[in-house]
């Protein structure tokens, strides 16, 4: 990537998470990492594992089309640094997706760089879709649901199933013709997007086609990103695990995927808010107190989760910087 472009991501980045680390409450920080002990570093440390399921989903849908000099390890860390920029952009993609596609781009070409991407994203959102409909029926079957409970998740089912359709038809005919249109009717970004679809049009059937294709001829790819990511999904429940056996031994794994769950969904409806910040620490606050837990063990939750998101986010940043020298094989 050119020099200018990489230091104007690392910067913007930067000027971001300067700002939000300075909205904390130092002291109410400090108390919660010595109450935690050794389990916030187990939460901050978990993550060096879950994003290799994030990057084995990218890996494998770039090399669907044949083999690339990508290598696994280069392709970790841009997708640790994508992840970092798009916590810390307002409307979530609009960092981290760019700064992938113009990496990827000098090695497999901007098309196919971009395709990938893009195919990525939606593996990755579709996954949440599937994730938020298997907790549904785990919430079901594990707690008793009253009238109010009846219409919360018969509405956040009807929302999960024309997310899952929205995404199922995008995989078959491709997304990126069908998002433009979509902009092209929304105000400030209507005039926008009809310049680009009028200039970009050949590129964009391109784009649309390689992402159908993949979806059609390579079933046991898609369906292993897919699944890859879900894993991940259930597996990151386990920093919310590490946390509640601090303040409650008996805490079970199955109450965790229900407060990750019902905490990213909330958060994920405010996704123009940079890390979510506000949007995340109700979710918790609201799914504890729906389990029947106390409000104040959301808010130490929240606040654990919250640092190790920084701490990622500076991390991931700090890695735009590191190891300026492309992929040389692949893994």
């Amino acid at each position: 990537m050119n020099s200018k472009y990489q230091n104007g991501f690392f910067l913007f980045g930067m000027a971001v998470l300067i700002i939000m680390v300075t909205q904390l409450d130092f002291t109410q920080v400090w108390n919660g990492l010595c109450h935690a002990g050794y389990w916030s570093v187990a939460v901050i440390a978990i993550w060096v594992f879950l994003y290799v399921f994030n990057t084995f989903s990218w890996y494998i849908i770039i090399n669907a089309g044949g083999r690339t000099k990508v290598s696994f390890w280069w392709l970790y860390k841009i997708t640790i640094s994508g992840f970092a920029l798009n916590y810390a952009t307002p409307g979530g993609l609009m960092g981290g997706e760019p700064y992938r596609i113009m990496s990827l781009s000098p090695i497999i070409g901007t098309e196919r760089a971009s395709s990938s991407v893009i195919l990525f994203a939606m593996t990755h959102i579709f996954s949440h879709f599937w994730f938020w409909t298997i907790s549904i029926v785990l919430y079901l079957v594990l707690y008793p649901v009253g009238t109010f409970m009846v219409t919360l998740l018969g509405a956040i089912s009807i929302f999960c199933l024309l997310g899952l359709w929205f995404f199922i038809a995008g995989y078959r005919k491709g997304l990126a013709v069908r998002t433009m249109n979509v902009l092209r009717h929304i105000p400030f970004a209507k005039g926008w997007a009809k310049r680009f679809v009028t200039r970009h049009q050949q590129q964009l059937d391109t784009i649309d086609s390689q992402i159908a294709s993949l979806h059609k001829q390579n079933t046991r790819t898609f369906v292993t990103a897919v699944l890859s990511e879900l894993t991940c999904r259930i597996c990151s429940a386990a920093e919310i695990y590490f946390v509640l056996r601090v303040l409650m031994p008996q805490a079970n794994y199955a109450d965790c995927i229900l407060i990750l769950a019902f905490t990213s969904l909330f958060a994920n409806l405010l996704f123009f808010i940079p890390l979510q910040l506000g949007g995340r620490e109700g979710g918790f606050l609201m799914s504890v107190a729906g389990l029947g837990m106390k409000a104040s063990d959301g808010a130490f939750v929240a606040l654990i989760i919250r640092l190790r998101e920084l701490i990622w986010t500076g991390i991931g940043l700090l890695l735009i910087k590191a190891g300026k020298s492309g992929p040389r094989n692949s893994c």
